[in-house]
């Protein structure tokens, strides 16, 4: 797989295996996932070339979730601890979220006391799924994340839906309204969450209701949102098996051709069909 300054020019991502020779190491420097022999640059790992001036790099296809301060977020709580929850993210290790990272019932604003630690279930036990912002890194690498903001904290009236994290780009947003009435959230970590919409004054005046923020307790949620939830998960499973990319715009159209098959959300996820949705979007784009 010989390339020069032309293969690059394309938008379309090139593939490589390990053991691939990707170019000369005298024209272009080595970056992670490749190795030199001789003078030549090597692919080290399966995945898509990349290059920065003449910097040349694999990018895993198949890679644990590497995080930035400033990401955005979907995970699991898997143990409480003092003071602290452990967070499955789909990183190498758990993420942490301290209490006082969270916001209070009511949004009040104060130092959380020896009370707040006792009452820590009620906030988020083991098991309840969050939205929430990569804030720091600890020493040991573990990240810090913050729900501190009326956007993140527990999720509901939804599915989780577990793609690569190489297929979510990093959008201007990454909260996504669909007409159909589902939101999108699309975790840089490759958990997004595909739940019915939320409107903005639910949450009343001031933006938070206490009740609802921690309750674990889902709306009523009608039969055609159900199957429109069920529709934009499979559309995404669809994309994930097929190794697409994932965008907003490219998700709304992908379901106006679904609704326009006329078909149940269960036949996405035959072969045929999912093989002709991600055609009819190629073709498109």
């Amino acid at each position: 797989m010989d390339v020069d300054d032309d293969d690059f020019s394309g938008s379309e991502p090139k593939l490589t295996c390990p053991g691939e020779t990707i170019t000369s190491s005298q024209a272009f420097m080595r970056g992670h996932g490749t190795y030199v022999d001789k003078e030549d640059v090597i692919a080290s790992v399966v995945g898509t070339v990349e290059r920065v001036n003449k910097l040349v790099t694999v990018r895993a296809i198949r890679t644990r979730y590497n995080p930035e301060v400033g990401d955005l977020v979907v995970g699991r709580i898997t143990e409480v601890q003092p003071r602290r929850w452990k967070v499955d993210a789909n990183s190498r290790q758990d993420a942490i979220l301290m209490l006082s990272s969270v916001n209070l019932p009511g949004g009040v604003q104060r130092r959380k006391l020896e009370s707040d630690e006792l009452q820590m279930r009620n906030f988020f036990e083991e098991g309840d799924l969050l939205v929430a912002e990569v804030q720091a890194f600890f020493a040991d690498g573990a990240m810090s994340l913050h729900t501190r903001s009326l956007k993140y904290g527990k999720l509901r009236n939804g599915q989780l839906v577990t793609v690569p994290p190489i297929l979510v780009r990093r959008l201007k947003s990454h909260f996504i309204s669909l007409p159909c009435g589902v939101d999108l959230i699309l975790g840089l970590n490759g958990y997004i969450w595909v739940s019915k919409q939320v409107k903005d004054n639910d949450q009343g005046e001031e933006g938070f209701d206490a009740e609802a923020v921690y309750s674990n307790q889902n709306d009523d949620i009608d039969n055609a949102t159900r199957a429109a939830i069920s529709r934009v998960g499979n559309i995404i499973r669809v994309f994930a098996d097929h190794f697409v990319p994932l965008t907003d715009t490219l998700l709304l159209e992908a379901y106006e051709w679904v609704i326009e098959q006329e078909g149940d959300a269960k036949y996405l996820l035959l072969g045929d069909t999912g093989d002709a949705l991600v055609a009819a979007m190629s073709i498109r784009g």
